[in-house]
């Protein structure tokens, strides 16, 4: 498998994502994997930087730097309509 991105994580990235148990936080978790060799995305809203992959009621959204993309938030659709709201 070729990795085409590597991936790091904002300071608070986990702010919902901590508190989810370990089988939710297993499933996200493998969803990071998949983003450093995923290629087709989708951007959040036109003429935002950011992106967001869903898993079943989870959303995660980041930016893409180079070749580097930065997780900014994990939560669940609710909790990404606050994000959303407050941050993009």
């Amino acid at each position: 498998m070729i990795f085409l991105f590597s991936i790091s994580f904002a300071d608070d990235w986990d702010r919902f994502f901590a508190k989810y148990d370990k089988q939710q936080q297993k499933i996200i978790w493998k969803k990071f994997e998949q983003l450093k060799t995923l290629t087709h995305i989708r951007h959040l809203r036109f003429g935002l930087p950011f992106f967001v992959e869903e898993i079943g009621q989870y959303r995660v959204c980041f930016i893409e730097k180079e070749l580097v993309r930065e997780i900014l938030f994990v939560g669940n659709h609710k909790q990404y309509e606050w994000w959303y709201k407050h941050y993009a």
